[in-house]
């Protein structure tokens, strides 16, 4: 254990047994003060991982306990109202059900069972709802507390059968219908899930919905400062560990964990909790996958790719822009744009936002990135599992081996896309294929880079390499040997892969051929000084 004896918050979403355990905390009470302080209800829409079940906790512990578990928190000094009861609902109890049947009876137990520790005296009927509105109506003003965490969690488990969801839907909005009646009995009431599937306009006419809320932009995740101010020993112990510096090590962090924004303004950048906190636990294990890896892609997302696309592989890399106002809205399924849906679980995130409320959106940072790449490799195999012939990973054969292997590579992958689907037109399908095919093998590389003299068409490390690529389409074969003396004076001409870097700079010109569907000319070019 380190010398100040803390230990890292890992998988601890009870906010009392984390400060019992004297694991880190992350003080977001300034923020839970402003949210909690008067009579509302709000709404919270964030990606798994992020914090949203600490969160929930964090309000129970409030309101039932004042501030007993806050000692030495910015809350303490500033929380003066009084103790409350407190229902909290987690929703992804009940998201394993065979029919509308079974849910019903799982949700209606579930509510029960929770409003039951607080006075309520379920029947076990059918009638259990309609009583529950009565009872709530007896309530004093203000006097309960409410906290739904995983939200659409029921819904989510069901997004490939559209029948079953609406009748989970409407199950559930029953439950909502005597809360927006009984509204005023609530002193606070928070909802939290990853996609809102419209539920903001069925709690009460005055929610709070800080999704977007520059405000609340830093609630959940860590910002670089909360991270060097909190993990300041296993930051050094991890630098020593990989032997960097900690700024290089922040850097690191940075670019593979780092990235996301949830703030309409595009301002405020953060990191995923659960990727950091695991990266600290274990450095000698390097910049590993943690986020994807805790549980595979987001099932919301795979449930509503089912029978679908997520875009052409072209478009991998390209910046989608969307509305501002269509990111805030609360949306239905199936009429979820598809980058609306990527950036509620977190494969996307807002880059920037310009004067006129258009969000520009990417990928947050190199997990999610390699991630999607993997399932856009798997579109382009059309399902069918790649293994190299001779079991050479590409990043080894790049760092190790001849131009021609490495030809012969891309080849092999290339043929084994299906062409129907997606075929090579050009250059950029050549390039965003090779692209996505990089990525997900875990590597980095980096498309169209701008120098004072020109743009190269893929540049990507390997090993102690520096691999740039330019890349040309001949439509005949016969075309292809005056093509690839175009390219290699361009990369000689325009100095491409100067930019400053430690390791051996290797150029190389390649022309795909149509007619062959294949790499049909290559050349390494000399670096000049």
């Amino acid at each position: 254990m380190l010398s100040n004896e803390k230990i890292l918050p890992l998988g601890q979403s009870d906010f009392r047994a984390l400060r019992k355990s004297n694991a880190v905390y992350v003080d977001k009470t300034h923020l839970i003060h402003d949210l909690a302080r008067v009579p509302g209800c709000v709404i919270l829409s964030r990606p798994r991982r992020f914090g949203k079940s600490l969160l929930a906790s964090t309000f129970e512990s409030l309101f039932k306990y004042g501030v007993r578990d806050f000692k030495d928190l910015s809350i303490e000094r500033l929380w003066t109202d009084k103790t409350y009861d407190v229902v909290r609902l987690d929703f992804s109890n009940i998201k394993q059900f065979t029919d509308i049947e079974d849910f019903v009876h799982q949700f209606r137990h579930l509510l029960s069972a929770k409003f039951s520790e607080v006075g309520f005296k379920s029947k076990g009927t059918a009638e259990d709802l309609a009583e529950l509105g009565h009872w709530l109506a007896q309530l004093e003003a203000l006097s309960l507390v409410l906290l739904i965490d995983e939200l659409d969690a029921p819904l989510a488990a069901c997004l490939d059968k559209p029948e079953l969801f609406e009748l989970i839907l409407l199950e559930m909005q029953k439950f909502f219908l005597p809360l927006k009646t009984n509204v005023g009995c609530l002193r606070f009431l928070f909802a939290a899930g990853i996609t809102k599937f419209g539920f903001t306009n069925v709690f009460c006419d005055q929610h709070n919905d800080i999704s977007l809320s520059p405000a609340y932009g830093a609630l959940l995740g860590f910002t670089e400062e909360e991270i060097r101010q909190n993990f300041g020993p296993f930051l050094t112990k991890a630098a020593e560990a990989l032997a960097m510096s900690e700024n290089e090590l922040l850097a690191r962090l940075h670019a593979r964990y780092g990235g996301f924004c949830f703030d309409g303004s595009g301002a405020t950048r953060l990191y995923c909790p659960w990727s950091v906190l695991n990266f600290l636990k274990a450095p000698e294990q390097r910049f590993f996958s943690y986020w994807f890896a805790s549980g595979g892609h987001p099932s919301v997302l795979m449930k509503h790719l089912e029978g679908c696309e997520l875009g052409k592989p072209t478009g991998f890399s390209a910046a989608k822009l969307v509305r501002m106002e269509d990111l805030a809205a609360p949306k239905e399924i199936p009429g979820i744009g598809r980058d609306i849906l990527l950036t509620q679980v977190g494969c996307l995130t807002i880059k920037a936002v310009d004067e006129l409320g258009v969000a520009s959106l990417g990928y947050p940072n190199q997990e999610v990135a390699i991630s999607m790449a993997q399932l856009y490799a798997d579109q382009l195999l059309s399902g069918r599992v790649y293994r190299p012939h001779d079991g050479v990973l590409l990043e080894s054969l790049l760092a190790k081996g001849q131009i021609s292997a490495i030809v012969d590579r891309f080849n092999e992958v290339l043929n084994a896309l299906d062409h129907k689907r997606y075929p090579i037109v050009d250059e950029a399908s050549c390039r965003a294929y090779l692209q996505v095919l990089m990525i997900g093998a875990d590597m980095v590389p980096q498309v169209e880079v701008h120098t004072s003299q020109g743009t190269s068409a893929l540049e990507v490390d390997a090993g102690r390499r520096h691999w740039v690529f330019e890349l040309k389409f001949a439509e005949k074969t016969s075309q292809a040997n005056q093509l690839l003396i175009k390219a290699a004076a361009q990369m000689q001409n325009r100095r491409y892969g100067r930019t400053p870097h430690d390791k051996k700079l290797i150029c190389a010109a390649l022309v795909f051929s149509a007619e062959a569907r294949r790499f049909v000319a290559w050349q390494q070019v000399q670096a000049e000084a």
